[in-house]
């Protein structure tokens, strides 16, 4: 039977974090992952260029039963701190926009500085090897795996969410914090895009693969960002963000009029242009793909100068306070995280141990702290696995 300090399950971005923090502690460390490569959400994220933190990282871009539970270790590992470790693998960034750091190059360079950090600091990784079994056994834990079992001091759970199951994601985690009675808050997809009813899709199909500049709102949340209409709803970065936030039954609203007066730009489009159509109107203020489905919607087959100015205020309306009620998301399959997991309650914010289970910790996506979209949540992966890796 093999005997280490901390076996840690899950190789993604968090689990390879915190091994490598133990590990230079001089622990005996064994990262064990049944995927067949390690930090396989790297690779592909951010296009190939991994978005791996954001300059404006702060408590409040977190979505949590405890919103200021993620606030310690983001607080003593911060996104400069990481920063700092990318200048010192060599590995060149450039920034994007509201504050959204990639890599020049491959996400790949980020996978090999993490797995070179781990070997170099002495620890080992078990790939392709199935997870059994976890139980405790007197001071510490057995884990069975594919390749037998495996003792240790401390256990970190690191294997992310159920998020793209093709990447093999399976929601292991949650059932390890049940087994052991941790409390958990309901998951559901993230920044995933949503979905309409065939109605609604009667209208939105034929406009596939067109992307807008606005802003989408749900309550008193809203986002600013490319809108990408899709052959099955809506997507885009400002749909993914609000995702996290809508619930189903619930509406969201598009504002496409990025600041400008729309009702006075239609009124004065009437003025000039009288016998120009609504659309024409409409095509200076939204693609004209776009334009043409508003005023089919608006039921409008009058020229601007027979339109009255309740017509046109409906119009405006249209563009910048447009109702729309999704049916549903695409799910986990095209989610970029999962929302909820285990209990901020059961843990401690310092260090990720579960309260009721000494030795026994819980970090990364499968933790109720989910980020927005654009390097928040690898910036947790970080942070959460440096809290656990200075104590295991």
């Amino acid at each position: 039977m093999k005997t280490v300090d901390v076996i840690i399950l899950g190789a993604g971005a968090a689990g390879l974090f915190c091994a490598i923090e133990a590990a230079r502690r001089g622990r005996r460390v064994l990262v064990v992952d049944h995927a067949r490569a390690a930090g396989e959400k790297i690779r592909i994220s951010g296009g190939g260029r991994c978005n791996f933190t954001n300059l404006g990282i702060a408590p409040e871009r977190f979505l949590s039963q405890n919103p200021r539970f993620a606030l310690s270790a983001l607080k003593r590992y911060t996104q400069w701190d990481f920063i700092e470790r990318m200048r010192g693998w060599g590995i060149s960034w450039h920034e994007k926009t509201l504050g959204q750091l990639f890599c020049d190059g491959s996400a790949q360079q980020v996978v090999q500085a993490l797995t070179g950090d781990l070997a170099a600091a002495g620890g080992e990784i078990w790939l392709g090897t199935a997870l059994g079994d976890l139980r405790r056994e007197g001071a510490g834990f057995v884990q069975e795996t594919a390749r037998g079992p495996v003792t240790a001091t401390s256990v970190v759970v690191a294997t992310g969410g159920k998020s793209i199951p093709k990447m093999g994601a399976t929601g292991h985690g949650y059932k390890l914090a049940e087994a052991f009675g941790l409390p958990l808050v309901e998951t559901r997809p993230g920044l995933v895009p949503l979905t309409f009813a065939a109605q609604e899709l009667a209208w939105m199909a034929p406009l596939a693969g067109l992307a807008v500049e606005g802003q989408v709102r749900h309550g008193r949340t809203r986002f600013e960002e490319a809108m990408l209409f899709t052959h099955r709803g809506l997507s885009g970065p400002a749909v993914l963000q609000i995702s996290s936030y809508w619930r189903e039954g619930e509406a969201i609203s598009l504002d496409l009029s990025r600041g400008r007066a729309v009702a006075q730009l239609l009124r004065e489009a009437r003025n000039a242009q009288p016998k120009a159509a609504l659309r024409t109107a409409l095509a200076a203020l939204v693609p004209e793909r776009l334009a043409r489905v508003m005023e089919t919607r608006l039921g409008v087959d009058q020229p601007l100068g027979a339109l009255s100015n309740a017509r046109l205020e409906a119009a405006a309306a249209m563009v910048t306070d447009w109702p729309l009620m999704p049916g549903g998301s695409e799910g986990y399959r095209t989610a970029e995280v999962t929302l909820g997991g285990v209990s901020t309650a059961a843990l401690d914010a310092r260090t990720m141990e579960a309260r009721s289970v000494p030795g026994l910790y819980f970090i990364g996506e499968g933790v109720d702290v989910t980020g927005w979209l654009g390097g928040y949540n690898f910036q947790w992966a970080w942070s959460s696995g440096w809290a656990a890796g200075q104590v295991v």
